[in-house]
């Protein structure tokens, strides 16, 4: 055995060429010319491996960009399709549960009971929660005191599921997404109840329950929307939603109805009335 001069591998004293590095062991120097080409050839086609390997990858990390891109936009409008529907599934709830109050009673609730003073003292949204499978909180709940008093103000929280739009309410919220409109026409009356009879316009035609989501209620609290001061459908405070081009109405008779930013003024504020004897069209 010897040893190259030039890269040190063991060879055999037979070599005229180191086979490791092409160094020429006899007869003078230089290298063998086939022994480099090999070596060559070989550095460079780990190169080119390895650029094609990055330009895959590249291709890959680009390639995925693209198709997150092209979906994003189709998964956001599925959820908020999804929460749409959540959403009118609640009013739907809402709906049943105060003709549930009123079979029970024959006047639907009012919108806020009064205390001795002339002061709202009890919302709608206490009186029927036996209707919506919240029988336990409001038996827990107590008519001589305020909504915010220390006895009823642990019944705040958390808000009934019903109570709150998905699009809209914050995790840990107890303001509701859901408010009526209050005055001596309207569905739910001011400070009186109603009984089915008394909503002349025609159920079909007049709203009970709207979506108010500008309004940052305690659900508990005696507030809604005064019929004096509604403007239309996208007011923050009034009439609203965190839902695309409308929002979701709760009608007497129980149905619920997208109603469009775009809708006559005149037409939303013939809505709102039980008894005032509008013709209706175009809704």
């Amino acid at each position: 055995m010897a040893t190259c001069p030039s890269c040190a591998e063991d060879i055999s004293a037979k070599d005229n060429f180191c086979p490791f590095c092409g160094e020429r062991l006899k007869q003078g120097k230089g290298r063998n010319p086939e022994a480099a080409r090999t070596k060559s050839g070989g550095s460079s086609s780990s190169m080119t491996t390895a650029i094609i390997a990055v330009a895959a990858c590249a291709v890959m990390f680009f390639g995925v960009c693209f198709l997150i891109a092209l979906l994003l936009p189709a998964v956001q409008q599925a959820r908020e399709a999804a929460r749409r529907t959540q959403c009118k599934n609640n009013l739907k709830q809402i709906g049943l549960a105060l003709h549930n109050y009123h079979d029970t009673f024959t006047l639907f609730p009012a919108a806020h009971l009064n205390d001795l003073e002339g002061e709202p003292k009890l919302s709608w949204r206490v009186s029927i929660l036996p209707f919506l499978g919240e029988a336990g909180r409001f038996n827990s709940y107590q008519f001589d005191d305020a909504w915010d008093s220390p006895s009823n103000s642990g019944l705040l929280n958390p808000l009934p599921v019903v109570y709150g739009c998905p699009s809209h309410t914050i995790p840990g919220s107890t303001n509701t997404a859901y408010v009526t409109i209050t005055g001596s026409n309207t569905a739910l009356g001011d400070g009186k109840c109603v009984p089915l009879r008394d909503i002349s316009d025609g159920t079909s035609n007049t709203l009970m329950i709207v979506e108010g989501c500008g309004l940052n209620i305690p659900w508990m609290k005696p507030q809604d929307i005064n019929a004096a001061t509604v403007k239309g459908v996208v007011d923050p405070n009034g009439a609203s939603s965190k839902h695309t081009g409308g929002a979701h109405v709760l009608m007497a008779d129980g149905s619920v109805r997208f109603v469009s930013i775009n809708i006559d003024p005149k037409i939303y504020q013939s809505l709102i009335t039980r008894n005032g004897g509008e013709q209706i069209s175009g809704f």
